[in-house]
């Protein structure tokens, strides 16, 4: 009876905090930035640093951040305290990102060409121009650190240096839950990719949200609203609660032919490390990747497994290849507060030491 009489009054207390709350209130993406450049749906962000704090890291080469498509990228900008981009200002970074923006049905024959000769070419471009650079610093992130990847075996002499964050390299490894909804062990039939795009022509991005969430159906479907009863009367717990739900709601829609190719290629054919991948008419071979790579990975990781991330140095011929693990999840690389206080100086530091 004393259980039910506390939870009640935590509902109580809830109900009263949620009723106060604003949409204002619960904020992503609160660090300052400037457009710089817009292309169809793709705007490149240019982030502002503190006042006291000048850009001095890496002979002032700017890093560009290439998010996933399938979220939106201000999961690396989440909230005071734990924004991967305004501990990297702080340390004196200048910080591009690219948003993908949200797909509609005039996108839907959009490759893989377009994302990666078209818009992160021009938008590193751009970079190069305004700062009148022969090279940039890369930071891809998930499937933009398979982009990443690709652009810098196409482009080698506009990046300076890459880093890699819980990017898949080899996407037949068993252990990642999504390699295996992906491809499982009968390659193409795992999924009709063919039948989704030409049916629906843009992936819905509910659809493809109810299926990370379905890799893990209790964690992330019903023990996460257990667990939030705990911390519903606590206004600070809340607000980061609903923060999160608003970043995972928040999928678009993916373009269909990039969508078709990005899983037939990359995840039913693994074309990547064969050396197979063709990207508007070029061919991506991750042996021409020699300038200096960071493959940073999380050990907990189910979308993305460590062995996935740790294929990349048998494939490039860098000869400055360091690799780095935190022990959270995918999501955790992002969010975690101990993981802020050690990722961005270790981001730093390493290309500190990389200015010539």
């Amino acid at each position: 009876m004393h259980e039910f009489t506390e939870l009640f009054q935590k509902l109580v207390k809830g109900i009263d905090i949620s009723s106060r709350l604003r949409e204002e209130d619960v904020q992503i993406g609160v660090t300052p930035k400037k457009e710089v450049y817009r292309e169809d749906k793709v705007v490149l962000y240019r982030f502002q640093p503190p006042v006291e704090t000048p850009y001095m890291v890496s002979g002032r080469i700017p890093i560009l951040i290439v998010y996933a498509l399938v979220n939106r990228p201000y999961m690396v900008d989440l909230q005071q305290g734990r924004s991967l981009v305004a501990n990297l200002l702080k340390l004196g970074l200048d910080i591009y990102l690219i948003d993908w923006g949200y797909p509609t049905r005039g996108d839907r024959w959009l490759t893989l060409d377009d994302y990666i000769n078209g818009y992160i070419n021009n938008c590193v471009d751009v970079i190069r121009k305004r700062h009148n650079l022969q090279q940039i610093n890369l930071l891809g992130i998930c499937q933009g650190g398979t982009f990443s990847l690709c652009y810098s075996s196409l482009y080698p002499n506009k990046v300076k240096n890459l880093i890699t964050m819980v990017t898949p390299v080899d996407f037949h490894i068993n252990q990642g839950l999504f390699n295996v909804w992906g491809r499982c062990t009968v390659g193409s039939e795992a999924v009709d990719v063919d039948l989704m795009v030409d049916t629906l022509g843009n992936i819905p991005g509910n659809f493809l949200n109810f299926t990370f969430i379905m890799l893990k159906p209790f964690q992330l479907g019903i023990k996460k609203y257990i667990d939030f009863l705990e911390i519903i009367d606590n206004e600070e717990k809340l607000v980061n609660f609903l923060r999160m739900e608003k970043w995972i709601f928040d999928s678009p829609d993916q373009a269909g032919e990039a969508y078709r190719q990005f899983i037939k290629d990359f995840y039913q054919g693994n074309k990547l490390i064969k050396g197979e991948i063709e990207i508007g008419g070029k061919r991506v071979d991750l042996g021409n990747i020699r300038i200096p790579v960071l493959n940073i990975y999380a050990t907990q990781d189910h979308l993305v497994p460590p062995a996935s991330s740790l294929a990349l140095e048998k494939y490039i011929q860098s000869q400055d290849y360091t690799v780095c693990s935190f022990p959270v999840g995918h999501i955790g690389i992002y969010v975690s507060s101990k993981v802020q206080q050690n990722l961005p100086p270790t981001i730093v530091d390493w290309l500190k030491v990389r200015l010539v």
